[in-house]
Order: C-alpha cells, then sequence, then structure tokens
C-alpha cells in the first residue's frame, strides 16, 4: 500500500517511506502482503466505508488483493515508515518447508500488531537495512522468512492470510460495488477482486444494476456529491477525490451534464 503502483511483486521487498510537507493521499490495490511499521506521523486508511487510522509506533499487516484509500499526516516531524512486502513465491516456500495449508480467509484485512520483543528486535534490523547502501538479498530473504514466522505465531488470523495461496473467491456484487464504488481502478480490478472474468462481471453487473458499470459508478459517485454539497456543506474541490474522480474539471463536467449546474454554483447557492 506504500506505493501507487499497481504490480505483482516477484519478490519480498524492503521499503521505508518519508515524507515531508503536504500531506500525501493516495489511492492503491494492495497486491502483496505487507507489513509496516509507523516511525513517524499518522496514517489515516480506508477500505471500503471502514476508516483505520495509525500513529507512530503502531505495527500492522494488510492483506492482498484490496483497494484502499490513504492519507499520510506529515505533521511536525514528516511520516516516515517501513513496509515489508511478502510475494507469493516465498509464502509458498515457507509453507512447503513448514507444512502450513492454505485456508481461506473472512475476515477483515487490517491488523494492528501487539508487538513482542522478537518482533521490536527484526523491525529494528530492517530499520538498519534500509539505513545501508546495500545488503546482501539472500541475507534479507532469510530475515524475511523469519518475519513471516515471527508474525504467523503473534496472531492466528495474520497466519492464515499469509497462507491462503487463493485468488478472490466469487463475492456479492452488490455489496462490494456499494463499498468501493469510490475508488478509481479499471473495471478489470473490480472484476478480479469479486471472483470475476470481465466479460462475467460486465454480464453480472448488467442483470443486477440494469446498466453499465461505468455509468453505474458515474451516477452513485456524483449523487454521493450532490449529498455532500447540499446537505452537507463541503466544498467540491474537498471532495472530487475522495469520491473517484480523477480532477476537478472532469468533476464539474460530470456533475453539471447530470444535473444541469456547475457543482460550484450549486455550493454558492447553498
Amino acid at each position: 500500500m506504500e506505493s501507487k503502483k499497481d504490480q505483482t511483486l516477484s519478490e519480498p521487498k524492503v521499503m521505508q517511506n518519508f515524507y515531508l510537507g503536504d500531506n500525501v493521499e493516495s489511492e492503491a490495490f494492495v497486491s502483496d502482503h505487507i507489513f509496516s511499521y509507523i516511525i513517524s506521523g499518522r496514517h489515516d486508511v480506508w477500505i471500503g466505508h471502514k476508516k483505520y487510522t495509525f500513529t507512530a509506533g503502531d505495527y500492522r499487516f494488510f492483506r492482498r488483493n484490496q483497494l484502499t484509500k490513504s492519507i499520510k499526516h506529515t505533521e511536525a516531524d514528516g511520516f516516515k515508515s517501513i513496509a515489508i512486502h511478502f510475494d507469493q513465491n516465498t509464502l509458498k516456500e515457507i509453507s512447503k518447508e513448514i507444512g502450513f495449508k492454505s485456508e481461506r480467509f473472512h475476515g477483515e484485512g487490517v491488523k494492528i500488531i501487539r508487538a513482542d520483543s522478537m518482533l521490536k528486535k527484526s523491525v529494528a534490523l530492517f530499520i538498519e537495512y534500509t539505513q545501508r547502501k546495500e545488503v546482501d538479498s539472500e541475507t534479507l530473504r532469510i530475515k524475511i522468512k523469519e518475519l513471516v514466522l515471527i508474525l504467523a505465531d503473534i496472531d492466528p488470523e495474520i497466519k492464515q492470510m499469509l497462507f491462503e495461496f487463493n485468488e478472490p473467491g466469487k463475492l456479492d456484487l452488490e455489496g462490494f460495488m456499494n463499498g468501493h464504488y469510490r475508488y478509481n481502478v479499471p473495471l478489470e480490478k473490480f472484476a478480479f477482486l469479486t471472483g470475476r472474468s470481465l466479460s462475467g462481471f460486465k454480464r453480472d453487473f448488467a442483470k443486477l444494476f440494469k446498466i453499465t458499470p461505468s455509468r453505474w459508478l458515474t451516477k452513485k459517485r456524483l449523487s454521493e456529491a450532490r449529498y455532500l454539497i447540499e446537505n452537507c456543506k463541503h466544498s467540491p474541490s474537498d471532495i472530487y477525490l475522495e469520491i473517484g474522480f480523477v480532477n476537478m474539471s472532469h468533476f464539474s463536467y460530470a456533475y453539471k451534464k447530470e444535473f444541469g449546474i456547475s457543482p460550484l454554483q450549486k455550493n454558492k447557492n447553498n
């Protein structure tokens, strides 16, 4: 989640993130399981309609195959965190070596972790690694495997998430879309996350909503925008990204086309 890039990582990866100045807003598809520790700053994360707030000193785990929105609050000391991405190849190696079995997990995909002394020492070592110019790749892989086993021992649900190798199963389409329409991702991603091919997604969507996915997403976002502007007195410039539009000009054009008045005019009239 620490990166906007939507890609499958082929090997374990350790990242240090440091931001000063303005808060950093982002939207991401979490393609790998991620363990993260916040060194400074505050991090607000939305998954579906639910908001999670993390602060300096928090250890957290994010399950793969999720859509997220987030704000990294830089505050006085900036936002700084370390994140370890667990790739599927490494996890399958561990599963084979230890004998862990893959099971379907149905709980929440975010966990805050109560760190024991072993986890704290492991994280301190990874922070040290990020400050070195070079780290032997095999040493890094061994330490990441050790971290996986520490997390699996601390929390049975994290263990279940780590060693579930199935792709998303077929989900309730209406429930998922009503919880994720604010995310500005390709239809292919919505299809994948609901356990469907793109053609199957479009077919099921048409049967359920009697409208195309693209048109439904636009109308749903505009309906929320109208509510926020008229009832909550929000400024259009403060909400267009939050509800899934790429830029203000596109939002203004779509809003005026739908309601016959620009969002800025509607905001002034209120």
